[in-house]
């Protein structure tokens, strides 16, 4: 083991300061994105808070690989830190060497845990490099556990001979070159030091600490460029979370897209985005491709333009938003925020929203919805409802946003319900009527970010002419965009979703409710109203004050699966092997469910849309009106 002793801290400065180099040339390659502000020093010491607490509580959802985590990482980190101290530093303490010895020994069997997990791995994790981890990782911990043991006093100083020290300095050049030099160069160990600074540098800081942030962030219109067109059009940070990616393969698990066949996978989309700016081609990519695409076309640079050989524009128009990736990824890497702005690049400079894209954005720019519907017959489902409208007494306690379902039949049964439910209550709403305009969702998402901000615009001067306590619609999208990307124009508004505002009349005793008769109940979460905003315990309280004992499906809450409908998807339709809306029926009729409750339009549009038999379809409005007893009924 002596001999050891003069090689080892001479190689120790070598990897480290090579390690140094290829750390400064990543840093590099990240800062050719464009400048984004962030709190460097505070982002720094948040590390250790979003690392072990915000981040972990994703992992942890994964039980085998959240404490595979944590015996490894925090294993290799502790075990580094000694490292240094004894076999560097050439501290000659006991304790310390002791202390290096348990981590090593932690970090060991963590990596056996992920050896247990890499033998017969899950489809969606990549392999190729990502097979030789746990080997690197057992070298790494067992060489440094033996190599420790003399200055432990576990071993004589003058243990093992030539031999010896030559297997183990083989042992210790390949787990360096593996978790130091890999982890700045490229490799598997990649997404520790990325990641780390991710955290730090996130560009959405309000995620963490329990938080939540889901809008688009608004585009300026000034810019010289929309959108983007080259990886170096996106921000410097959003460059560092794509290199954060650990390819577990989580968002490719529950993307709907994917699993409907159309040409997305989120986590083929995120090592794309590495490649346009790290150079290169895909050709190593060891993981699932898009479904119908081969691996090897993407050819990366940082100046080219992403959809002219890196990606297909159908990958990106196949996405609904529905947010499930983000939801699930355990780096918290945003690919919708990314998606959304190589789409702006599309529509707004290229003009090539494909199918019926155009025809809606143009539809909104003429008529202010997208149907093209005539603006003056927004309130013809109203005509013997008798509804207030703003124009004429000023201010309510509620202002009913209809949306776009008021030129929808079907909608227009959703909207007569929640009329009713609000009436029995003797709340006093009132409607803007004609003075309604979409709320840019629709447009937003398609990347017409020009457009969105024009109608948000108008409807803000239109609601900033009134007096009201709060806004509620029954449409989870433009609950979404009234709530979290209308202040961001000046539109500061407390927003609730009917579901959440007839749960808190049902509390405040202002409703008289019988008991539902009917048979097995399942709900399903709106994407927009769940995983954008965190609303998951209203609707289920609703529906268990009305004597109904959910039939839950596997995939709900904050795993629910989209409907299909969202991010203009139906109006882009991207063909793939399956409707999504097909497969989202299939979860349903799993249950034994004989009525789908829903808490949104569009899902209801889609879930109806599937072809029959099927359970029934209503949204919570609807059958809370059915239950509604007969003398505040009338």
């Amino acid at each position: 083991m002596m001999n050891l002793d003069g090689l080892l801290p001479g190689l120790l400065v070598a990897v480290l300061v090579l390690s140094l180099v290829g750390a400064l040339r990543r840093v590099l390659l990240w800062r050719s994105g464009q400048a984004q502000p962030v709190d460097f020093f505070r982002g720094l010491l948040a590390i250790p808070q979003r690392y072990l607490v915000d981040l972990h509580h994703v992992v942890e959802r994964d039980s085998y690989m959240s404490k595979t985590h944590v015996a490894t990482a925090g294993g290799f980190v502790a075990s580094l830190i000694f490292i240094l101290m004894v076999h560097l530093g050439g501290l000659d303490n006991r304790w310390l060497s002791w202390a290096l010895l348990a981590s090593s020994a932690c970090m060991f069997v963590g990596a056996l845990f992920v050896y247990g997990r890499r033998r017969n791995p899950p489809a969606r994790l990549s392999k190729g490099p990502w097979m030789r981890l746990p080997k690197s990782l057992l070298v790494f911990s067992a060489t440094f556990f033996i190599i420790t043991l003399p200055a432990a006093g576990l071993l004589p100083k003058e243990a093992g001979g030539w031999l010896l020290s030559a297997l183990l300095l083989v042992c210790v050049i390949a787990g360096l070159g593996e978790m130091l030099f890999g982890m700045a160069w490229g490799g598997p160990m990649k997404h520790a030091f990325a990641g780390a600074l991710h955290l730090a540098f996130h560009r959405r800081p309000e995620r963490f600490n329990g938080g939540r942030s889901t809008g688009i962030k608004l585009l300026n219109l000034d810019d010289s460029r929309l959108g983007v067109a080259q990886p170096t059009d996106f921000k410097w940070n959003q460059l560092l979370g794509f290199d954060a990616c650990v390819q577990c393969g989580r968002c490719e698990a529950v993307c709907p897209a994917f699993a409907a066949g159309q040409p997305l996978n989120p986590k083929k989309l995120i090592q794309d985005m590495v490649v346009g700016f790290a150079g290169g081609s895909d050709e190593h990519y060891a993981g699932s491709p898009y479904p119908g695409r081969d691996v090897g076309q993407a050819k990366g640079g940082g100046n080219q333009i992403i959809t002219e050989g890196l990606l297909d524009p159908e990958t990106l128009w196949s996405c609904t938003t529905c947010r499930a990736c983000v939801e699930e990824c355990p780096m918290m890497i945003e690919h919708v925020d990314a998606i959304v702005d190589m789409r702006r690049y599309l529509t707004l400079e290229k003009g090539s929203t494909p199918n019926k894209g155009a025809e809606v954005l143009d539809n909104l720019i003429a008529t202010d919805n997208p149907n093209g519907a005539n603006p003056g017959d927004r309130m013809n489902w109203a005509a013997d409802q008798n509804l207030q409208l703003m124009a004429d007494v000023k201010q309510a306690d509620v202002l009913f946003w209809v949306s776009d379902g008021a030129f929808d039949m079907r909608s227009q049964r959703i909207l007569r319900a929640f009329v009713s439910v609000m009436k029995a209550a003797g709340v006093n709403f009132a409607v803007l009527g004609n003075e309604e305009c979409d709320s840019g969702d629709v447009a937003r998402r398609l990347g017409d970010d020009a457009t969105f901000q024009r109608l948000a615009k108008q409807n803000i001067e239109t609601l900033n002419q009134y007096s009201f306590k709060q806004i509620v619609t029954t449409d989870p999208h433009a609950f979404h965009c009234l709530k979290n990307e209308y202040p961001d124009l000046g539109g500061h508004y407390e927003v609730l979703h009917h579901t959440s505002f007839i749960n808190a009349l049902v509390k405040e005793g202002r409703l008289a409710l019988g008991e539902f008769k009917g048979g097995t109940v399942t709900y399903h979460d709106p994407c927009y109203l769940g995983r954008y905003n965190g609303e998951y315990d209203s609707p289920r309280e609703l529906l268990k004050a009305l004597g109904i004992e959910l039939a839950e499906m596997e995939r709900s809450g904050f795993r629910s699966r989209c409907c299909g409908g969202g991010g203009g998807a139906p109006i882009t339709d991207i063909p793939g092997e399956r409707r999504i809306a097909d497969m989202r029926m299939e979860d349903v009729k799993a249950t034994g469910a004989e009525l789908l409750a829903v808490g949104c339009q569009q899902c209801t549009a889609m879930l109806e849309g599937v072809v029959e038999p099927r359970p029934e379809v209503k949204d919570i409005a609807e059958i809370v009106v059915d239950v509604l007893l007969e003398e505040q009924h009338s």
